[in-house]
């Protein structure tokens, strides 16, 4: 992949740069629809919550073509969802009870340096409490990942099956199980590609745990 610095927009290390370019894409996307900016200063009607990975080449509303206003968004590496993490439990709750978004998107990408990194045994620092989830995905698909002889596929697989874990993990919780039974609520496994930006989605099996989790 390039590393061509020409192909990017912030390249002089000024920080100026970065303003004026935001004064630059302002003014471009006030003239394209101006009406945006003043409606989105009174409320937020996003229809999507994305949930993806902190990644600089995942940025969920440029890839997939929306506005401002339209994603409420909560990423971290690897996009993960643990069960006690307070700062996704927050999100969630916000999304699906105050805003009332009618779609939910997990997003992997391809590539995931935090996917690389939980497939092998070298020591991370802090980052290695994290990805002891994403570890916990690897070991839970051991046998169908130590069946896959090439390390670029199987660093795929996994991407893909993180993916369908915390899609399991979303929807173990009560508020997006009401959403999706009272209002049809939708919840969706995405995987970037980063080579050529495109999306897939996944087709998500039924959990196999559901029953234990169904809360009335």
């Amino acid at each position: 992949m390039s590393t061509d610095p020409a192909i990017f927009g912030f390249t002089d290390n000024n920080i100026n740069t970065l303003l004026t370019r935001n004064k630059n894409w302002a003014q471009r996307t006030s003239a394209l629809r101006p009406g945006l900016f003043p409606s989105l200063a009174d409320s937020q009607h996003p229809q999507i919550l994305w949930i993806g990975c902190s990644d600089s080449r995942v940025p969920e509303t440029t890839l997939l073509n929306l506005m401002p206003g339209e994603i409420f968004t909560h990423r971290n590496i690897a996009n993960l969802l643990p069960s006690g993490d307070l700062s996704s439990l927050s999100v969630i709750q916000y999304a699906i009870e105050i805003l009332q978004v009618k779609h939910v998107i997990v997003c992997g990408h391809y590539g995931c340096g935090g996917v690389i990194a939980s497939l092998g045994n070298k020591k991370n620092g802090t980052v290695d409490h994290w990805l002891q989830h994403l570890r916990d995905v690897r070991a839970a698909n051991k046998a169908e990942l130590a069946s896959i002889s090439d390390p670029t596929k199987r660093v795929e697989r996994l991407v893909e099956l993180n993916v369908l874990a915390q899609i399991n993990n979303l929807r173990r919780h009560a508020n997006v199980q009401e959403a999706i039974r009272v209002r049809g609520l939708e919840v969706h496994g995405f995987v970037y590609d980063v080579s050529n930006g495109l999306c897939k989605v996944l087709d998500v099996p039924k959990d196999p745990e559901e029953a234990e989790y169904d809360l009335e």
